[in-house]
């Protein structure tokens, strides 16, 4: 998918080493911020998981892992091996200690 089909916000091209220095220092925060999002949901994910487990259900529901694969197809291919990524923190591993 080119990046005109996924219509990316207009970010101004940087005239100088300084406004690249910046932008690089936004994305820092942003990939800051990403990390910490994606802890997040893993956490309530290996929630609900177990809580799945617990009350006799299915671990994995494939019709919401479709909807959330439905999701990230905004951002082409890669946004899908994002979201099968996501996925995959937030299953964890059956029967392992979740302490860290």
């Amino acid at each position: 998918m080119t990046e005109d089909r996924m219509q990316l916000p207009h970010v101004a091209v940087p005239q100088s080493e300084d406004e690249i220095a910046a932008l690089r220092l936004e994305i820092d925060s942003i990939d800051a911020e990403l990390v910490r999002l994606i802890k997040q949901r893993t956490a309530i994910s290996h929630a609900i998981g177990a809580a799945r487990m617990k009350l006799g259900g299915p671990r994995v529901v494939h019709s919401r892992e479709m909807k959330i694969l439905d999701r990230f197809r905004d951002l082409g291919q890669p946004g899908v091996d994002l979201a099968l990524m996501l996925l995959d923190l937030g299953r964890g591993k059956l029967g392992r200690s979740r302490s860290s």
